[in-house]
């Protein structure tokens, strides 16, 4: 979604999903207000709709109320970001040893298509395209799964825009660390390895918990800058 859209463009996208859409890429940064006026002239909605979808996204984590001061952003701290990827750890590496034992030869075959396209995206030093390329390996490890209850988990802490906030695959020197442990998850995931592919997951999010304070440190040096 752009800023360029018209009302009646986005009038089929409920508001509470645009504006979520609209903090998960980034659009809104942390802390930035968001005012019910020019919410509803962006996404053609209701003033009453945009003030009960900010009440949702309040109780989901991604906005804040302040009395008196409207809605904002709400910025995730580098404490809550490192119980978050915690979490994470744990139910994306049950994930990978489930999705190990279901996997069909399409589903390897599409997993390494994923990896193929990881190796020419940093070669050719296409950070954005290598982090798209993440976000869809860790998505379909997750679909091959069939884990539900911890989909259902891992999607409401992909919610709190850790992502975002947080963009590991931009980090300097951070692709020439993820790149062979993606490469080492999908080589376990295709040889129907469970415990490589749950030891080679938690590996690889470990490491992304360990990275956090260094990209919160050039997070916080950038915002200040804004």
């Amino acid at each position: 979604m752009t800023g360029t859209e018209s009302p009646r463009a986005v009038e089929a996208v409920p508001v509470v999903d645009a504006i979520r859409a609209a903090i998960a890429d980034g659009e809104f940064v942390p802390n930035q207000r968001l005012v019910e006026a020019d919410l509803s002239e962006r996404f053609g909605a209701s003033r009453a709709n945009v003030r009960t979808a900010l009440v949702q996204l309040a109780g989901e984590g991604l906005v804040e109320r302040v009395q008196n001061r409207g809605a904002r952003v709400r910025a995730v701290s580098l404490a809550e970001a490192v119980e978050i990827t915690e979490v994470r750890m744990a139910l994306e590496g049950l994930c990978a040893a489930k999705a190990a034992e279901r996997l069909t030869d399409a589903d390897r075959e599409r997993l390494r298509e994923i990896g193929d396209a990881m190796r020419a995206a940093i070669a050719s030093g296409d950070l954005l395209g290598y982090s798209e390329l993440n976000r869809r390996l860790h998505g379909l490890v997750l679909s091959l799964a069939g884990q539900t209850t911890a989909a259902a988990i891992l999607e409401r802490l992909r919610g709190q825009s850790v992502r975002h906030q947080f963009r590991l695959a931009m980090h300097p020197g951070r692709p020439a660390i993820s790149l062979p442990q993606h490469l080492e998850i999908i080589e376990a995931l295709c040889a129907g390895d469970a415990d490589g592919a749950e030891a080679a997951m938690r590996r690889h999010i470990r490491s992304v918990i360990d990275t956090l304070p260094e990209v919160d440190v050039t997070r916080t040096r950038r915002f200040d800058a804004l």
